[in-house]
């Protein structure tokens, strides 16, 4: 049976047109600012610069921060650290070494590694204070820990002649200071404390991997991750594991299961 013939519809189409190049914009329409591609200023490659003007502006010549690592943690120690810098002398070559300097928690850790060397030799005197799990458990995670800024701050003061402190008010027993909110993102003393603090402790934490190798320290260490509480729930807390924090993994699975349905 032969095929009959497809019939093309009856609605035709409308004639490709050409463009005519005279008809097209000699000027293309001009972006909104919030429409622009951000080009990547200096001041975000060089941190450090932003946070060393902060410094400069409090208008001293000796500035001390203060800074913690390990709040946060289960396990290990909390520790606090103090760095003085004399600005009369972070001058030319020898404030170079800190142009990408940042808080610790934005930095890589082979990149905090370097700064801890470059704030070794551009601090004038640096303070740290190492406070046991005992005594966190003891007297308590806050009052561990203003203790510890308080008294890395007394420890350079004098010569200090402003002390800054990222974000706790001290109280009255410490050095005269101002708590400055994100001070780790803003004030170069604050953020190179945070870089010695945080260094310190990992370099312990590390440490203290082969003496408990199942819990896996040298990787988070001691924060909680999903592996990390696994361990603590198979094996239970070790020695430098903080008994005072109320954290799930020390329950037995049937009591922390309930308490996140409970939630």
């Amino acid at each position: 049976m032969a095929k009959s013939p497809m019939r093309r519809s009856s609605t035709s189409r409308p004639p490709k047109q050409s463009l005519n190049p005279s008809s097209l914009p000699t000027k293309l329409p001009r972006l909104k600012q919030h429409q622009k591609p951000k080009p990547q200023s200096k001041s975000s490659k060089r941190p450090g610069k932003r946070l060393l003007s902060f410094d400069r502006r409090l208008g001293a010549r000796f500035v001390a921060g203060a800074d913690e690592a390990g709040r946060g943690s289960l396990a290990g120690p909390l520790v606090v650290a103090g760095v003085l810098l004399d600005y009369a002398e972070l001058r030319d070559h020898r404030v170079r070494p800190l142009a990408l300097l940042n808080d610790s928690k934005q930095l890589g850790a082979a990149r905090r590694e370097e700064l801890f060397s470059a704030i070794l030799c551009c601090a004038e005197r640096i303070a740290v204070r190492v406070i046991s799990h005992e005594r966190i458990d003891r007297e308590g995670l806050h009052r561990s820990n203003l203790w510890g800024l308080r008294d890395v701050l007394h420890e350079l003061s004098p010569p200090a002649e402003v002390c800054v402190v990222d974000g706790f008010r001290l109280g009255p027993l410490a050095p005269r200071h101002t708590a400055v909110v994100d001070g780790d993102e803003r004030s170069a003393a604050i953020a190179a404390a945070s870089v010695i603090a945080k260094v310190t402790r990992d370099r312990l934490m590390r440490r203290l991997d082969p003496l408990f190798p199942h819990y896996g320290f040298r990787s988070h260490v001691g924060y909680i991750t999903p592996g990390h509480s696994a361990v603590v729930r198979e094996r239970g807390p070790c020695q430098i594991h903080r008994r005072s924090f109320q954290a799930l993994c020390y329950l037995p699975q049937d009591e922390a299961l309930a308490r996140i349905d409970a939630a």
